[in-house]
C-alpha cells in the first residue's frame, strides 16, 4: 500500500525526514523485514537503510530483531506515536533542565561576559533586524519588556491589543509592579480587554487604527510592518532596533503627540 501525501506530510510534520517516513510506510505494510528488504519497497539506498531504522527504533517507531540477519518490526501506529510523544517530552525536560541548572552559573556568567565585550564593539546601526512570523515577534517582544528599565509606550490596534492581553500581560504585570511606566495608545471601544489592562497601563483611545509599534526605554523600538486585518500569523512582519535616535526623536515624539491629542 502506498502512502497519500498527506499521510508523508503529517509524518513530516512531527519530525520524520524523507527517508525515514518511507521507510516506516514500507515497513509498516510488512510488518517485519531485514533492512535490504524494507529499502528496496521504500525505494531509498541500501546503505543509507541500516541508520535509518536505527534511527526510527530510537524515535519510538519500530523495534529492533536481535537476529541474522537483523530483522526490524514496525509498531502500531497509535502505540508509536505515543511512545515517540514521552521520548520527546523526556528530551525537553532534559533539556530544561539542563537550561535551568545553567541560570546562575559561572558558565553563564562567562557567556554573558563574552557577549558584553562583543556588543560594545556593535555599532547601533547594525543592531536592527526583521521579525517574521506573529510567534518570533512576540518572543522578541517579550524579551524587551523584561528587560525594560523606565517605560514602555504601546501603539497599537484593536487586535494588537487584544494580542498584548492574551500573550505579554504576565511579563508586563512583572516589570509594571518594578516600578516601570506603561503607556497604551488603542481604539478601545469599552472592551473587556481595555478594562483589564487599566490595571496596569494608562490607556488612551485612537479614533481609528494608526498601526503597530512599541518603544521601550527610549531605546528599543519594535514596528509592525503589515496590517493585522489583512496577514496571516505566520507573514506577519516587523522591524527591530536598538536605536535611542529612532526611539526618541521619531516614534516618540510621533507617539507623545498622539497621546496628548488623542487622535
Amino acid at each position: 500500500m502506498v502512502a497519500t501525501t498527506e499521510v508523508l506530510d503529517t509524518l513530516k510534520s512531527i519530525g520524520l525526514n524523507l527517508y525515514e517516513r518511507k521507510i516506516f510506510v514500507a515497513l509498516l505494510a510488512k510488518g517485519i523485514a531485514t533492512a535490504a528488504e524494507v529499502s528496496e519497497i521504500a525505494g531509498v539506498p541500501r546503505s543509507r537503510s541500516y541508520d535509518i531504522l536505527e534511527s526510527l527504533a530510537e524515535k519510538g517507531f519500530v523495534i529492533v530483531q536481535p537476529s541474522k540477519p537483523i530483522k526490524y518490526v514496525a509498531i502500531k501506529p497509535s502505540e508509536a506515536m505515543e511512545r515517540t510523544k514521552e521520548i520527546i517530552k523526556k528530551k525537553h525536560d532534559d533539556v530544561i533542565k539542563r537550561i535551568d541548572k545553567l541560570k546562575g552559573s559561572k558558565i553563564l556568567e562567562e557567556l554573558e561576559g563574552i557577549y558584553s565585550k562583543g556588543f560594545n564593539l556593535v555599532r547601533p546601526s547594525e543592531m536592527t533586524g526583521t521579525l517574521k512570523g506573529k510567534f518570533t515577534i512576540n518572543r522578541q517582544l517579550r524579551s524587551i519588556f523584561r528587560d525594560a528599565k523606565k517605560e514602555i509606550n504601546i501603539l497599537t490596534t484593536e487586535d494588537g491589543l487584544n494580542d498584548l492581553y492574551q500573550n505579554h500581560l504576565r511579563v508586563l504585570k512583572k516589570v509594571v509592579k518594578k516600578g516601570v511606566k506603561l503607556r497604551v495608545l488603542a481604539p478601545l471601544k469599552d472592551s473587556e480587554t481595555a478594562k483589564a489592562l487599566t490595571e496596569i497601563a494608562e490607556l488612551r483611545s485612537l479614533n481609528e487604527p494608526l498601526g503597530r509599534f512599541c518603544i521601550i526605554d527610549n531605546e528599543h523600538v519594535l514596528m509592525a510592518l503589515t496590517d493585522d486585518k489583512e496577514t496571516d500569523e505566520s507573514q506577519d512582519v516587523a522591524f527591530w532596533a536598538s536605536s535611542p535616535h529612532v526611539a526618541e526623536k521619531i516614534t516618540g515624539q510621533l507617539f507623545n503627540r498622539l497621546w496628548e491629542s488623542g487622535a
